[in-house]
């Protein structure tokens, strides 16, 4: 009988390392979130919040902008209707936490296609190929391309690549100006506390139509930046319906629906041709 109750309670121990194990599982996995975008009905969708045209959050709470368009049109080819998407603001510097965590399923951010950012995430499309160029204050005519920021002050955005393409690749000797998004540049940059916001050309074109004749963009482009649909890694059937749906985006024309919209009245040349994928291997 000692024997008996000795087996019957290392059977229940076990069953109970079993249970602990599964638990904490389970727990992980609700931690981090579904491991695909794949079947959801509900998605957290990471989107700036302070760059006009892009992803801005309004007065009452909503988002607008053509990430923010983009992001409701591949969620509806996924099969989430509008009203169970939940926007989450994030910055440069945050976005491959945010998938990390399991804060958002996804991120339409400005987000740049990048070797070292393929590290950590899984990119869809990408969904527009923008270009890199300068911005600076209107009366400033000694700024012609970017090659003549050597000596000026540059906004320097924790988490982008921007002014890293501008210092590190192009070595141009700026002096950096950090900051913690691109509304404080164009901020910094209208108060004089620096001489330049160097980033791609849809959000330099944002920004200049809120800021009207106290800012110029240079037009002198220097860089293709691929902005991805950011989700976790190793998401394989999620990109690849991601393309599928971004695909459909240019062929029906809602791309170049939505570039109008957005950036029409702007004098950046838009392109509304299927960007070339990355492939989601």
């Amino acid at each position: 009988m000692k024997r008996g109750r000795a087996k019957a309670g290392g059977r229940a121990g076990a069953a109970a390392v079993a249970a602990l194990a599964l638990g904490l599982s389970m727990a992980a996995c609700s931690a981090t979130g579904p491991a695909s975008i794949m079947g959801q009905q509900t998605l957290r969708i990471g989107v700036k919040a302070d760059q006009p045209g892009l992803g801005l959050r309004l007065p009452d709470g909503g988002f607008a902008g053509f990430d923010v368009d983009v992001a409701r049109y591949v969620a509806a080819k996924l099969g989430v209707h509008p009203d169970h998407i939940t926007f989450v603001p994030v910055t440069s510097a945050t976005r491959e936490t945010a998938l990390e965590n399991g804060s958002v399923d996804m991120v339409f951010a400005t987000y740049s296609i990048t070797p070292q950012r393929e590290t950590k995430v899984t990119f869809g499309g990408p969904y527009y190929v923008a270009h890199q160029d300068t911005m600076v204050r209107a009366g400033d005519t000694a700024i012609h391309s970017v090659h003549d920021l050597k000596g000026k002050r540059l906004c320097a955005v924790t988490g982008s690549n921007s002014w890293k393409r501008v210092t590190q690749q192009l070595n141009i000797a700026a002096i950096l100006a950090p900051a913690a998004s691109y509304s404080s540049c164009v901020a910094m940059l209208t108060d004089g506390r620096t001489d330049a916001v160097s980033t791609d050309d849809l959000i330099l074109a944002g920004f200049a139509a809120r800021a009207g004749p106290a800012v110029r963009i240079v037009n002198a482009p220097f860089s293709y930046e691929r902005y991805g649909i950011g989700i976790r890694k190793g998401d394989l059937s999620g990109c690849e319906a991601v393309n599928k749906a971004v695909s459909q985006m240019y062929l029906d024309g809602t791309a170049a629906a939505l570039l109008q919209k957005w950036f029409g009245k702007t004098r950046l040349q838009l392109d509304t041709h299927v960007p070339q994928f990355e492939g989601c291997g």
